[in-house]
C-alpha cells in the first residue's frame, strides 16, 4: 500500500473544518487542513453561537473557554423566528441558549484547539483539483511555494457555499436562492435617539419607532437593545444585486438601506459591527461521493440566521469518529454511509423550519400579518415555545437507529453520575470522544455484553434515571437505551463499533 501524506484532507478552515480537525485528532487520525486564504477573515459574519453545539462543546470540555471569550454578557433566551420572537425567558430550562461570540473569535479558538491536538493547518493553500481511486484521494494544491500534491484516505469539503470540492466531486446543490438582502449593525445609542420604557425608540425629527419588526412596502426594519447599552439594528430588502460577502458593508450602505425601508434617515452612533448576508435553501444531493465528503455550508444552506454554524459543527462531530473507523479499519459495514443518512436527515429537518420562517416573514398583506399575530399568540404557551426552541437549537433531531426507547437517536442528556470513583457527569465521560456504556441500574448482564466491544463501560447511579442502561456514541448521540431487557444491545454495538478494539 502506498504511503499517504495524511489520513484525511480537510478543505476549509472555518468552524466546520476546524471542528472536524480537532475531533479527528481526538480519535487519533492525522488531518491536514487546507485553507486558500492567508489568514482568518475578520469581516463580521456570525455574531453568536447557539443550539445543540453548545452541549457538544461542553462534552468536549470547551464550553468554559468559549464562554470566557464572549464579547458581551450572555443575553436572555429570546430568539427571532420568521419575523416573530420566541421568548423562552419564562421557562426554567429553555431548550435553546446562545452566546455572543463573533465567528472570527470562534475560529481562533477552534484553530488553537486543532493545532494543540496536533492537526496540520495550512493557510494560503488552495485546492485546484481532486482525484480519487479505490484506495486514496489526491488533491492538487497551490501554496506559497508553488503547486504540490497531497494524498489521504479521504477528503472533506468544508469550503463553504461555493464549494470547489463539491463541484469537483460532481455533487449537485439543488434548492432556492431568495432575493433577500439582510443587513445588520451594532451601534451605540446616539443622543438624538431615546429608548422608551416600553422598548420603543423616540427619534428626534422622526418620531416613534415601535419595538420589534416594522414592515413597509419596501422591506423590514427591526431593532433591539443589547445588554451593553448598544442597539442591534436590522434591515431586510428584496434585491437582485450580487454581493461578495467578504467585502465589508459600510455605514453609508446601511444608512441607505434604513432610508429605503423606513422612508427616513435614522441617526446612528459608533458602529461596532456591520454585516450583510443573503438567504438560500439548498442541500447537497449527497454528502458523500466515494472518498470525498462535504460538510457545513458546502452541504447545506438555510434561509434563517443563527443556524449554520451549529449545523456545520454538528456535521463535523457526526463525521469524525466514522471517518476514524474507516481509516483505522474497525468500521462496520455502512458506518461511514450513515453520515450521509443522518446529517441529510438533520439538514432536511432544519430546512423544514427555516423555510417555514421564510413563509412567515416574507408576506406583507393582511393575511400574512394575521398569520404572524396568531403564531405569536401560540408561542405564548409553554409547549409550542419549547417545540420551536428545540427546532432552532437542533435538539429535536432524532436519527434513525436501533431500538424504540425515546432516548435512542437523540443527543445524550448530561446526567450527574455517582460512581465507585466519585461524582462525575456524562459530559466529563465524553471528553475524549470515545463511546460510553452506562449501566445505571446495576444490570451486570448488560455491562458484560458491552465489555465485549470497544466501549468504555461505567456503572453509576443518577437521580431520575431515564433508562436502565445507555450506549452513547462518540458524537454524544444515544445509540441504544433500555428500561427493560437487552433487546437490540448486541446489534447496536456491532452496528456502530464492530468487534475490533479502538486504540
Amino acid at each position: 500500500m502506498r504511503t499517504l501524506d495524511a489520513d484525511v484532507i480537510i478543505v476549509g478552515a472555518g468552524p466546520t473544518g476546524l471542528m472536524l480537525a480537532g475531533e479527528l485528532r481526538l480519535a487519533g487520525i492525522r488531518p491536514v487542513v487546507l485553507e486558500r486564504r492567508p489568514q482568518r477573515q475578520e469581516t463580521p459574519k456570525a455574531s453568536g453561537l447557539g443550539g445543540q453545539v453548545l452541549e457538544l462543546l461542553n462534552y468536549r470540555g470547551m464550553l468554559e473557554k468559549v464562554t470566557a471569550a464572549c464579547t458581551d454578557p450572555i443575553p436572555a433566551p429570546r430568539f427571532p423566528f420568521g419575523g416573530v420572537h420566541v421568548d423562552l425567558t419564562r421557562l426554567p430550562d429553555p431548550p435553546l441558549h446562545a452566546i455572543p461570540l463573533p465567528q472570527a473569535r470562534l475560529e481562533q479558538l477552534l484553530d488553537e484547539r486543532a493545532r494543540e491536538l496536533g492537526a496540520d493547518v495550512r493557510r494560503e493553500h488552495e485546492v485546484l483539483a481532486v482525484e480519487q481511486d479505490q484506495d486514496a484521494v489526491t488533491a492538487e494544491v497551490r501554496g506559497p511555494d508553488g503547486t504540490y500534491q497531497v494524498s489521504a484516505r479521504y477528503l472533506v469539503g468544508c469550503d463553504g457555499p461555493r464549494s470547489r470540492v463539491r463541484e469537483l466531486a460532481g455533487i449537485e446543490f439543488p434548492g432556492i436562492s431568495y432575493p433577500e438582502v439582510n443587513r445588520l449593525a451594532m451601534a451605540t445609542l446616539p443622543d438624538e435617539v431615546t429608548m422608551l420604557d416600553n422598548g420603543d425608540l423616540e427619534v428626534a425629527g422622526v418620531g416613534r419607532i415601535a419595538a420589534g419588526f416594522t414592515r413597509t412596502d419596501t422591506g423590514v426594519f427591526a431593532f433591539g437593545m443589547l445588554s451593553g447599552g448598544e442597539l442591534s439594528l436590522f434591515t431586510n430588502e428584496d434585491e437582485y444585486t450580487e454581493y461578495d460577502d467578504n467585502v465589508p458593508m459600510t455605514v453609508d450602505e446601511f444608512k441607505a438601506s434604513i432610508r429605503r425601508v423606513l422612508g427616513t434617515d435614522l441617526p446612528l452612533g459608533e458602529p461596532r459591527r456591520l454585516s450583510r448576508f443573503t438567504f438560500h435553501a439548498r442541500q447537497a444531493a449527497q454528502y458523500r461521493a466515494g472518498r470525498v465528503l462535504v460538510a457545513g455550508d458546502a452541504a447545506h444552506l438555510f434561509p434563517a440566521t443563527g443556524i449554520a454554524i451549529n449545523a456545520g459543527m454538528m456535521d463535523a462531530a457526526n463525521l469524525a469518529w466514522k471517518l476514524a473507523g474507516a481509516v483505522d479499519g474497525w468500521a462496520p459495514d455502512g458506518l461511514l454511509d450513515s453520515y450521509d443518512v443522518e446529517r441529510r436527515h438533520a439538514g432536511e429537518r432544519t430546512l423544514l423550519h427555516t423555510q417555514a420562517q421564510v413563509a412567515l416573514r416574507r408576506g406583507l398583506d393582511p393575511a400574512a400579518e394575521a398569520l404572524r399575530s396568531v403564531f405569536q399568540e401560540v408561542l405564548a404557551d409553554e409547549q409550542p415555545a419549547r417545540r420551536i426552541g428545540a427546532m432552532i437549537a437542533g435538539a429535536d433531531i432524532r436519527y434513525p437507529t436501533v431500538g424504540e426507547h425515546p432516548l435512542a437517536g437523540t443527543f445524550a442528556p448530561n446526567l450527574d453520575l455517582l460512581t465507585d470513583q466519585g461524582s462525575t457527569s456524562v459530559a466529563e465521560l465524553m471528553r475524549t470522544a470515545r463511546p460510553v456504556f452506562l449501566d445505571l441500574a446495576g444490570r451486570a448482564e448488560l455491562s458484560e455484553i458491552a465489555q465485549e466491544y470497544a466501549v468504555a463501560v461505567h456503572t453509576a447511579k443518577t437521580d431520575d434515571r431515564p433508562a436502565d442502561a445507555v450506549l452513547i456514541r462518540p458524537d454524544g448521540v444515544v445509540a441504544w437505551a433500555t428500561a427493560t431487557d437487552d433487546a437490540g444491545l448486541r446489534e447496536s454495538l456491532a452496528r456502530w463499533f464492530g468487534t475490533t478494539q479502538l486504540s
